[in-house]
């Protein structure tokens, strides 16, 4: 076979890198690729899953722009797997397709209340201040007091977006919808729960920076919740981003902060057993001390204190989503797959399916840890030549004619450089670098010219 034709489903960082990556791997044969995704835009979790404040991750969006700006990867944005094409069609138009879907829904945390008003994912919290153009364009800010549960990066976004001034926000590319939303909350006090201590944060140093030292905010620790056991000394003296982030809570511990008008309380040992609530809504939050158990993990105490919140906010972790006719492990929310290789129900391999990213390996790590499982994922499509789909309809051409026959309303790569002109020209006259589009139908319209 002198040529392959790929289809990657997904255009956030993990499939944009495995595209890359594929296209500079060792081969004796050509590569055309084509990548797909159901929003009008491309980047994913970059474009719609990092804080707008976040300008040095979101310069991670400068380097994928210059991958598909090269013109050797075709982006049709605004086509939606399972819906405009599926698995059949991709069988008739290439020799093997890699799902990059990721994960963009939240975990589940199951315990009583927490279906109650005022409750919320933080996922969809982000989709809102992000401007995903599938959801809402309202958000209800009414609470003085918030809980925000988890201890990861996630949590700590969440916590600083809502606490943080909202006029501080507007050198960043969110709309005014959302700087309206954040302008009108009465926020006070965000209070950022977790089970374990401050040496087994799954924060990063940079985050933990930010969200301590917020224009306007008082950041509180609390004395009782600094314990080490053996193995919190042993991750400390082994992992030196462990002790930057231990370091830095101690210095606020020893160093408390000037009072403010908002406050952000970090809780450890802290672990969420109930949601209150009163006339249907979210009233305050219940959470049963833990303790450290030797060796870095937590027990419980059967000690328990209360909190008055209006709201809460779940950053448990996301998880995946099914894939329209690709098997599916809903208690991990990924694909099953050995390498990238999809496992079919049978447990062999589908021939020519893989994945890579999150809906991959879950949703760990950080955006840069995605090349490192595309390598993987795409050593396999490229190890499985003799493997490979026998596409009917191989021409180039043919898939543009299949999406417009189906009157698919499709972004290729020249429209969304008038998109992403707009955007820039917008923020310019603001005195920004880009005012986000947030509208499915005004971005596509924009596209036309």
């Amino acid at each position: 076979m002198s040529k392959l034709r790929l289809a990657i489903i997904g255009a956030g960082p993990a499939g944009i890198y495995a595209a890359d990556l594929i296209l500079k791997a060792e081969r004796d044969f050509e590569v055309s690729i084509d990548l797909f995704d159901h929003l009008p835009a491309p980047y994913g979790l970059v474009r719609y899953g990092v804080a707008p404040d976040h300008p040095r991750i979101k310069g991670i969006i400068n380097a994928l722009h210059e991958v598909l700006d090269r013109g050797d990867i075709r982006f049709f944005g605004n086509v939606r797997y399972g819906q405009d094409l599926d698995l059949e069609d991709l069988k008739k138009h290439y020799n093997a397709v890699i799902f990059a879907t990721g994960a963009i829904k939240d975990a589940a945390l199951a315990i009583p209340g927490i279906d109650l008003d005022g409750s919320y994912g933080a996922a969809d919290f982000v989709n809102w201040y992000d401007a995903h153009p599938d959801v809402a364009r309202t958000w209800p800010l009414n609470a003085k007091e918030v809980a925000v549960i988890g201890n990861g990066n996630v949590a700590l976004d969440v916590a600083r977006m809502l606490v943080k001034r909202p006029d501080d926000l507007l050198v960043t590319d969110i709309p005014d919808h959302v700087y309206e939303g954040l302008r009108n909350s009465p926020v006070t006090d965000v209070h950022v729960f977790g089970r374990r201590g401050p040496a087994q944060v799954k924060f990063s140093p940079l985050e933990l920076r930010e969200a301590l030292h917020i224009e306007g905010v008082q950041s509180i620790v609390y004395d009782e919740d600094f314990q080490y056991d053996q193995g919190s000394q042993d991750a400390i003296a082994s992992n030196n981003q462990i002790r930057v982030m231990v370091k830095t809570l101690e210095q606020l511990r020893e160093n408390p902060q000037e009072p403010q008008e908002r406050r952000l309380h970090l809780h450890f040992f802290a672990n969420p057993v109930e949601v209150i609530g009163q006339d249907g809504k979210v009233a305050s939050l219940t959470i049963e001390k833990t303790k450290l158990d030797g060796s870095g993990g937590v027990v419980t105490t059967g000690e328990k204190t209360s909190f008055p919140i209006q709201s809460i906010y779940r950053a448990v972790g996301y998880l995946g989503s099914p894939v329209d006719k690709i098997p599916f492990d809903a208690k991990y929310g990924v694909i099953p797959n050995e390498a990238g290789r999809v496992i079919g129900e049978d447990g062999k391999n589908l021939q020519g399916v893989y994945c890579t990213g999150w809906i991959k390996r879950g949703p760990v790590g950080l955006i840069g840890h995605t090349k490192a499982d595309a390598i993987e994922t795409i050593g396999n499509v490229l190890q499985d030549r003799d493997r490979w789909w026998q596409p009917e309809f191989a021409g180039e051409n043919q898939i543009i004619e299949t999406l417009e026959s189906r009157s698919v309303d499709f972004m290729d790569w020249a429209k969304w450089l008038k998109v992403n002109s707009k955007e820039k020209a917008i923020g310019e006259a603001l005195g920004r670098e880009r005012m986000k589009l947030f509208d499915r139908d005004e971005i596509l319209e924009i596209s036309k010219g």
